[in-house]
Formats: C-alpha cells, sequence, structure tokens
C-alpha cells in the first residue's frame, strides 16, 4: 500500500524516488475520509473490529492499493471524435497543416456548436464514468471547443453539472482563448476583447471556472495575449493556467511564472531556461504523454526537470484530436517508458504532484490521515513496478471513492 505519513502538497526532485508503502496493511476509512492506517495484525484487525461494530471488510487479496489517478488536464467536453485527422497525420501531415485546413480544434468548435447542452453532457458523463473505473478520483475540464459566449458557457455548465453530480471530484477551467475563431480570422485582438470584456465577467458572474487557460503557441497566442488575459481573469479571482511550449518554445512558461500560474503544462520545447524560471516559482510543470505520444512529438526534458529539483506532475490531455484517452495508469508507463521516470516518480508526478496542479493535494492524490478517501485496490500484483510495466491494462480491480465502494454495474 502507498502511503503518507503526513501530509505533502507536492514532491520535488530527489523527493520523487521513492514511496512510502507498507506491506501487509491495513486502511481504516470512516465516511469519506481516511481515518487510519498501518501493518495489519490479529490484534490490530481485533481492536479495529471491536471499536467499529459496523464495520464493512474488504481483502485486497494481494492486490496494491494506490491513491486514486488525479488528471489535472483534460478536454472531456466535446462532440465528435477526429479519426480523420489522425488517418491524415498517418498520412504525412503535421498538427499546424491540418488546422489550417479547418481540422483540429475548430473542427470541435463547429462540432460543439451544433450540439444541444444535454447530449454534451451525456456523451462527458460517459467519459468521466470510463475514467472512473480505470482508476481515475479527481479531473480538471477545460472548456474551450465553444469559442463564443453561448458555447462556452454551454460547456461551463455541463461541467458545473458534473461536479454535483459525478462521484469524481472536478475543477473547471476556461479555455476560450483555445484558437481564434473563424468569425474572428485576422483579427485576434478582437477575440481577445471578447474574452476579457464578455466571456470572463458572465463565467465569473455564474461561478463556472476554477481556472482560466490559454494555448500560448504560434499561431495561436502570444505571451503578451496570456498576460492581458490573466490580467483580467485575476480580478475575478479566476487562476491562471498555461498550454505552454507544445509546438514550439513560445514563451508560455514564463508567461505562467509571471502570472503565478497554476500549472504550465506540455512542455515538449521547455529549455533550460524554463526550467530555472520554474524551479524559482510555486507553478507545477504538467507533461502529458499520451498527447505527445499521439502526435509523435519530441520528449519534453522530463529527466532534466526532476534532476535540477523540479516536482513534475503527469495527466492524460484526454481530447478528441490529440489523445482520445483517459488512460492514467498508461500515461504513468508513458513517462517511465519515453521520459525514463521511474515507477516511483511516475506514480507521484499522477497522484500527489498532479492534485497540486488542481490545487487538490491537500484534499487528495495520497493515503494519508484526513484525506478524501478516493482509492483504487489493483487485482494480485508482485509489485508496484508492474502497474507501469504492464502497460495497456487495467489493473484496478475495486474504485472506492469518497470512501464508497463503487459498483461496476451501475454506471
Amino acid at each position: 500500500m502507498h502511503v503518507e505519513e503526513k501530509i505533502r502538497l507536492r514532491y520535488c526532485g530527489e523527493e520523487m524516488k521513492s514511496l512510502g508503502t507498507i506491506s501487509d496493511a491495513f486502511l481504516l476509512l470512516e465516511n469519506d475520509r481516511i481515518h487510519s492506517f498501518g501493518t495489519s495484525s490479529e490484534e490490530t484487525i481485533k481492536e479495529i473490529r471491536q471499536k467499529h461494530l459496523q464495520l464493512t471488510e474488504i481483502d485486497a487479496a494481494g492486490g496494491h492499493v494506490f491513491p486514486s489517478w488525479v488528471d489535472s488536464h483534460t478536454h472531456l467536453v466535446y462532440a465528435g471524435s477526429r479519426e480523420n485527422e489522425f488517418v491524415g497525420r498517418l498520412k504525412g501531415l503535421s498538427y499546424e497543416e491540418i488546422a489550417k485546413r479547418g481540422g483540429g480544434i475548430l473542427q470541435s468548435s463547429a462540432k460543439l456548436r451544433l450540439c444541444k447542452e444535454e447530449d454534451l453532457y451525456e456523451s462527458t458523463r460517459k467519459r468521466l464514468n470510463e475514467i472512473l473505473i480505470l482508476g481515475t478520483g479527481s479531473v480538471e475540464i477545460k472548456s474551450g471547443y465553444g469559442l463564443d459566449l453561448e458555447s462556452e458557457l454551454k460547456m461551463l455548465r455541463v461541467i458545473k453539472r458534473l461536479k454535483e453530480k459525478s462521484s469524481l471530484t472536478i475543477r473547471s477551467t476556461f479555455l476560450g482563448a483555445h484558437a481564434v475563431p473563424d468569425e474572428y480570422k485576422g483579427n485576434k485582438k478582437g477575440y481577445l476583447n471578447l474574452l476579457i470584456k464578455e466571456m470572463l465577467p458572465a463565467i465569473a458572474s455564474e461561478k463556472l471556472a476554477d481556472y482560466c487557460d490559454i494555448f500560448c503557441e504560434k499561431n495561436y497566442f502570444t505571451k503578451e495575449d496570456a498576460m492581458e488575459l490573466f490580467e483580467a481573469a485575476n480580478k475575478y479571482g479566476i487562476t491562471p493556467k498555461v498550454h505552454a511550449e507544445q509546438l514550439s518554445h513560445s514563451g508560455g512558461i514564463q508567461a505562467g511564472v509571471e502570472s503565478k500560474a497554476r500549472s504550465v503544462d506540455h512542455l515538449e520545447f521547455a529549455n533550460a531556461n524554463d526550467i530555472q524560471l520554474l524551479k524559482n516559482s510555486e507553478t507545477m510543470p504538467v507533461l502529458l504523454p499520451g498527447a505527445q505520444f499521439f502526435l509523435n512529438l519530441q520528449n519534453p526534458p522530463a529527466r532534466e526537470m526532476i534532476d535540477a529539483g523540479l516536482s513534475v506532475a503527469i495527466s492524460s490531455d484526454y481530447n478528441p484530436g490529440s489523445c482520445p484517452s483517459g488512460n492514467m495508469s498508461q500515461m504513468v508507463s508513458f513517462a517511465c517508458i519515453l521520459y525514463k521516470m521511474t515507477p516511483e516518480e511516475a506514480i507521484l508526478a499522477a497522484t500527489t504532484n498532479s492534485a497540486y496542479a488542481i490545487n487538490l493535494s491537500h484534499e487528495t492524490g495520497s493515503l494519508a490521515v484526513g484525506k478524501k478517501a478516493n482509492l483504487f485496490i489493483t487485482r494480485e500484483i508482485p509489485s508496484y513496478s508492474f502497474l507501469p510495466y504492464s502497460f495497456g491494462s487495467n489493473l484496478a480491480d475495486k474504485i472506492i471513492l469518497n470512501g464508497k465502494l463503487m459498483d461496476r454495474n451501475s454506471f
């Protein structure tokens, strides 16, 4: 069992090299919280049974107990798939070429604008249940496929409704600055004004967003655009996040650090100066190995970041264009295989550190006394390293969220 003796908000550098584990352990949950844990013995179990008469017991039966995965970067609210782009890339088209042909984000936007809110809710609910079965207990969900006031509000209202209904812990992010829509083609300044003067006030009035994000990238938005947007978002108490350095180096990390962003995400083109900026900040670098693998991009400097003493988080980027998967166990495997992260580093990156990226590490992301009882129990496996080793497999046998054993048949 992977445990934490005292609550840690994040792990940095050398700290990521080891997991706190207990063999032959007990874990006691009370209501929706972790009450206690320790080494199991006949005497200990007898004492627990005497004190807790209404106890429900679950035998891990040789399985390992992990804190639920925390997926701090997703685009789960979308309408329709984009497998045509997948085929296009196989034939040699780049991400930018597909976008210039009307694909990419703008294709998703066109589909989403036509989709009814109820249909969006239902399709996203199914995707949430999918990642729940795979062991994810907390997730961030972005807007950004609407790109007009009505459609962005529609997406964020779906996320708000899911927050209220789902067993998962959910954080919402306004990503209106995902691309410039066709109606503002050649007028990015006009679209930024729309984001700042109309969308942000409407979103803030309904309390629809925890974060404000921007795609800081060549042909999309600049560092200066990000700073302008974040200045406006901060007035409403909405914390910045940044899509940074994915396809080129565009100053997104610098914008994030200067704006005190909670995280900067992707980072394939991060450099040594960026690592130094992050080292002197409270901003979490989030790597998205599923999207990087799917788009066949260069590796981010994960090893250099950890060796320099940084925290590093891992998330999925579940979306219809560049990562149609929310399998966080597989993201952990990718981090080990592609980035040469150890199992310990990758597991911490996908739990505690990813929770930090959405300001949840005081509540979830580890098994610690007082934290929310979000965890999964694997099938019988020989060690925790078997989890990234068995890439593509779903080893989560039992799912517990908010202290309750989830019924797989009720999804």
